[in-house]
């Protein structure tokens, strides 16, 4: 996007077309007007629409511009802390609220793109969180226990069998989840905004907002070329924020993420590797990931940012470590790589934010964006239509903060990066 090819690399190669969409040019009313184009805007824009409501979406570049453009594809259920501490991280009320919430997250995204007939390559077969090492096993197990207890439908897979489903002897033992599966992002993205646009909604691309004022019961939303008028406003803009809620954007510390696709394997291989389509991933810190396209294409991620000496450091990582994961591979080639930024909280939890009356978003999705901001979206839809009370939400309400050291950790998350892949593998 925006002549990147680095931004979204093979999504955007393979994607259908987002609906056709212009700036915003002059003054309209609505009822709801959502700033920012990803899942969480598009659902919430949707769910609304369906219900009757007059909306305006604005968006500051083109559909799935971020997150929702460039992340792995992987459908999860759950966030990265495990089950057991959200109550005592949230409380018992929002804490059990939350698991059940997005524990059947999933559910909802497959549900729409059944509903709305969206192509985004959908694969249900579920997820493998692969163990390495003895540590590796023991979390997983916990994981296993933990949502099992919830009646979760998760299943602890042994080394061997996790070498059957993988197609490679590197893991320990895996961990499925059958409520999860992979999609193709930016196609998913762009698939809810046809549905959206058919509902009614009016989206406006290359919209960037520079301010709101209040009027009354109503809030003027201003761009440099029109403006709307609207009760509401929801600030769907999360990692990538700029503008009036950038502290969005300063509340979370950016992990760079990036993902290397192949060309397409062969047929033997694609029966070797990863046969039932799972998305999967390690319990490293600094995690690998590794699903399959609709055409065959192995698509390789793990965190870093693709540019100035990190382009060559991760491509030869990625290479090597291909390899070693999958000998059969031999030597490969990609035909993509592009990478983005995951935005992460204190507590790797998300937040919920009333910027002020008739102002609200979620946001801090910590690389777990799919589902969750599918179902935030409703969520949000459902709070303005009165359907659920603040009271009522799956996260309390916070404030805004930023964190200590925020610049800092991302230069050394970026640099860390590098030097871990560089000396990865290597010899």
């Amino acid at each position: 996007m925006l002549n990147d090819p680095r931004s979204h690399g093979l999504w955007e190669k393979t994607a259908p077309e987002a609906p056709t969409t212009s700036p915003l040019d002059g003054a309209i009313s609505a009822d709801v007007v959502i700033v920012g184009g990803g899942y969480t805007g598009l659902s919430s824009a949707l769910h609304l629409a369906e219900a009757g409501s007059k909306v305006v979406l604005l968006e500051a570049k083109e559909i799935g511009f971020g997150g929702a453009g460039r992340n792995v594809g992987l459908i999860n259920a759950g966030m990265w802390v495990m089950p057991n501490d959200l109550p005592s991280v949230l409380g018992p009320v929002h804490g059990e609220r939350l698991l059940d919430l997005l524990g059947n997250a999933p559910k909802l995204v497959m549900e729409l793109i059944d509903k709305h007939q969206i192509a985004c390559e959908l694969e249900r077969n579920g997820t493998l969180h692969c163990a390495v090492g003895a540590d590796g096993l023991k979390e997983i197990e916990d994981r296993a226990a933990q949502w099992s207890a919830r009646g979760a439908a998760v299943t602890l897979l042994d080394a061997a069998e996790t070498a059957k489903r993988i197609g490679s002897d590197a893991y320990t033992g895996s961990l499925l989840d059958k409520r999860a599966g992979t999609l193709q992002p930016l196609a998913y993205a762009r698939g809810l905004a046809h549905a959206a646009v058919k509902a009614g909604v009016a989206i406006h691309t290359s919209s960037p907002v520079i301010a709101t004022e209040r009027n009354g019961s109503r809030w003027t939303v201003k761009t440099a070329s029109g403006e709307v008028s609207a009760e509401w406003i929801i600030v769907a803009t999360d990692a990538y924020s700029t503008g009036p809620w950038e502290q969005v954007r300063s509340e979370q510390v950016h992990l760079p993420y990036f993902n290397f696709a192949t060309v397409p394997l062969g047929h033997n291989l694609r029966q070797s590797i990863l046969p039932g389509r799972e998305g999967a991933w390690d319990t490293k810190e600094i995690l690998s990931s590794f699903r399959m396209d609709q055409a065959g294409r192995l698509v390789f991620g793990s965190v870093g940012a693709l540019r100035n000496t990190g382009l060559a450091v991760h491509k030869g990582w990625a290479k090597r470590a291909l390899k070693r994961l999958f000998p059969i591979i031999g030597d490969v080639e990609f035909e993509c790589e592009w990478y983005g930024q995951i935005g992460m909280t204190d507590n790797a939890l998300p937040r919920f934010h009333k910027f002020a009356p008739n102002v609200v978003g979620f946001s801090g999705y910590n690389g777990r964006g799919i589902a969750p901001g599918t179902v935030f979206g409703r969520t949000l839809a459902e709070h303005i239509l009165g359907r659920i009370g603040e009271a009522d939400l799956p996260l309390p309400l916070t404030a805004l903060s930023e964190p200590s050291f925020r610049a800092l950790k991302e230069i050394w998350y970026e640099a860390g990066a590098q030097v871990a892949h560089f000396a990865d593998a290597r010899f």
